[in-house]
């Protein structure tokens, strides 16, 4: 079992359809063949970021969905999902952000409809961003901001609700004196 099957079996899920995500994640993994090129295959592993701060929590508004989720995407070549939550992120976002030491925080995977027909196996991290404002660049969606976790609940697309519970969970047991967080950890492969 790769690593990163090892971390996605580690997560204990929030409910049952991230027991069905985790499951089918596991089953992709298990095939042969490229699952992170989205040009390889319409099934995919994409991954997202869910953006935290003292400020709270960053959402924005995915330009072609038009539903307010964590920034997140494609899988570029050579990167694994924790690279690609990162640089989707910043660039996103505009902000600033790095992963908590030791290393990328799992903390929730969803498989979901993407967009021309695809089927994306979400792995989402938990991401410090610098509590500063906002700034993406103009191809990006320009609705991006800060929530506390209630407004968040409230604003994202109702798939997120429980997944936020756990971030907001997880931000309250950080430890900034070490830089780090309880939960699944390590490298992506």
């Amino acid at each position: 079992m790769s690593e990163l099957a090892v971390l996605i079996a580690a997560l204990e899920p929030i409910d049952e359809n991230e027991a069905e995500s985790i499951s089918a994640t596991l089953a992709l993994l298990s095939q042969a063949g490229d699952h992170f090129d989205e040009a390889a295959s319409s099934v995919h592993l994409t991954g997202s970021a869910f953006i935290v701060s003292e400020r709270g929590i960053v959402l924005h508004k995915h330009k072609k969905l038009g539903i307010w989720v964590q920034p997140g995407g494609h899988v570029d070549r050579g990167e694994t999902p924790a690279e690609s939550a990162l640089r989707e992120a910043a660039e996103e976002t505009g902000l600033p952000v790095r992963h908590l030491a030791p290393g990328p925080l799992l903390v929730h995977v969803d498989v979901h409809a993407g967009p021309r027909g695809h089927t994306h196996h979400d792995l989402r991290y938990l991401i410090i961003g610098e509590p500063l404002e906002p700034n993406p660049p103009l191809e990006e969606s320009q609705e991006v901001a800060w929530f506390t976790f209630a407004q968040a609940r409230q604003r994202c697309h109702h798939g997120l609700v429980q997944a936020l519970g756990r971030v907001e969970a997880l931000w309250g047991d950080l430890d900034f004196s070490q830089g780090s967080a309880n939960g699944n950890r390590g490298a992506d492969e």
